[in-house]
């Protein structure tokens, strides 16, 4: 009891600090999503649970200061336009399903609420969490940094023996170490400072999707370099996490980003690979040399299951196959939620109606929750999410905005069956994509404001200069 107390003081005073400087209090969100599961994990295991919500506490200070005391100059309007429209009307039906009677309380409502809709109003402060362009850049390229000594630290774990405390999962969950999977393997899928693997899977595709438009960005040499590792970590520890979805996740990315680009303009592709071929080679020397390890553990674990046309076709179908079973309204949202569990026995909840199937695609548990009519709601709107970026990217003429834009679309186009709404990582970085929508296209104004203003400066300096010579 006494460290809940202690918890919950902590939080209080982080919602606090997150309300005096929301756009500190936004990115900080982002660093503690990636150190949050090394606290649990190792320094601090005893407070596990209030340190899950520690961003989401850090996040809601930010929330409160941005909607409820608005200065004048840094409210973003919201627009009234079709996706905002779907928005709201899939929002406004995730609250309805939070009091399904299914659910057996509105409190496990209030965790799937959570889930679904927490991170949605990022994409109204984006645009003026940033003030000019360079200052995205310079946020992207410093929380993609972290990738550096989370990328080195994969690399130990693997080659770690799978006792090691650097491989355990959150301590007191009793879950068997993940290995590769085939006889006499000894190597781990390794997690990061993530609490899970499938957290870090989350997170190695999302800021995979973030740091390819920062490869062609003009920058220093030493920055050049250090994207260029950042790409190799990342593609590395892709493979040790013994996991497809992230090295399929960058293969279909590559194909779509670099394919729009050479269609579009495939002079400045063709230049730009010439650029980057001799880190291809080097990058590709180490992983079949140093490391041919990983990438034949890897190789045996893929190869060694066949399921994958099968799992992608019931991401896609299964939720169709539910419909007999949830009828008008679905089970309410959370129904399906992990933690509803640990909540209905700390709080003495009603057990709800029991679910007529067990499902663990994210479009099925959707299907389950939201029922028919929300499944299609969601899921139109993820639809307009993407075609909205695609638009976006077409209109966009500042290159790095109009590349992030595509990013944007591509990495939910790829990951669409994906977890969003039941993934504690990327469920936050898909808001961040999202919030582009509007971000984007103002800071092109903006910076288009900003030359037009020093075009007209410089034009009135050159009038004063001419204006001041002596006649003759």
């Amino acid at each position: 009891m006494v460290k809940l107390l202690l918890a919950f003081a902590v939080l209080g005073a982080l919602l606090y600090w997150s309300f005096q400087d929301w756009r500190r209090a936004v990115k900080t969100v982002f660093f503690i999503l990636v150190i949050d599961g090394a606290l649990r994990k190792w320094f601090l295991p005893q407070f596990s649970e209030p340190i899950y919500f520690l961003k989401d506490f850090v996040l809601l200070g930010a929330y409160i200061r941005y909607f409820l005391y608005p200065k004048a100059d840094d409210y973003f309007p919201i627009r009234n336009n079709f996706i905002t429209i779907l928005i709201i009307t899939a929002s406004g039906w995730c609250f309805f399903q939070a009091f399904n009677p299914y659910l057996g309380s509105p409190l496990v409502g209030v965790l799937g609420i959570k889930s679904y809709l927490f991170y949605i109003p990022l994409i109204w402060m984006v645009p003026r969490l940033f003030r000019t362009e360079e200052e995205l850049y310079i946020f992207l390229r410093n929380h993609l940094f972290l990738l550096v000594p989370v990328g080195i630290l994969g690399i130990v774990q693997f080659f770690s023996p799978i006792h090691s405390p650097i491989n355990q999962y959150i301590p007191g969950r009793n879950e068997p170490i993940a290995t590769f999977g085939f006889a006499g393997s000894v190597n781990v899928r390794i997690t990061g400072t993530f609490s899970y693997l499938n957290s870090y899977q989350g997170y190695l595709s999302a800021c995979f999707g973030l740091l390819m438009p920062l490869v062609s960005f003009p920058k220093s040499l030493r920055w050049q370099l250090i994207v260029y590792l950042e790409v190799f970590l990342i593609s590395l520890n892709s493979f040790m996490t013994g996991s497809r979805t992230p090295v399929i996740v960058a293969v279909l990315f590559c194909i779509g980003y670099f394919g729009i680009r050479l269609i579009r303009r495939p002079e400045l592709i063709l230049a730009w690979a010439v650029r980057v071929l001799p880190f291809g080679i080097i990058a590709a020397s180490a992983m079949l040399i140093a490391f041919r390890q990983v990438i034949e553990a890897f190789w045996l674990r893929v190869s060694s299951n066949e399921d994958l046309g099968g799992r992608i076709a019931s991401g896609f179908i299964g939720p169709f196959d539910l419909m007999e079973h949830t009828g008008f309204d679905g089970f309410g949202v959370g129904a399906t939620h992990a933690g509803s569990i640990s909540l209905r026995s700390a709080l003495g909840v009603p057990l709800p109606f029991p679910l007529p199937v067990e499902i663990e695609p994210e479009m099925g548990r959707v299907a389950l929750e939201l029922g028919p009519i929300g499944f299609v709601l969601w899921y139109g709107m993820r639809v307009a999410i993407i075609v909205g970026l695609l638009v976006i990217f077409f209109r966009l003429k500042r290159p790095f905005l109009r590349d992030l834009a595509l990013a944007g679309a591509l990495i939910q186009t790829v990951m669409f069956i994906n977890q969003m709404v039941f993934h504690n990582s990327f469920g936050l970085y898909y808001w961040l994509y999202t919030s582009f929508l509007y971000a984007l296209p103002w800071l092109e104004r903006v910076e288009n404001w900003r030359s037009h203003n020093e075009w007209l400066q410089q034009q009135e300096e050159f009038h004063e200069h001419w204006s001041d010579a002596p006649d003759g």
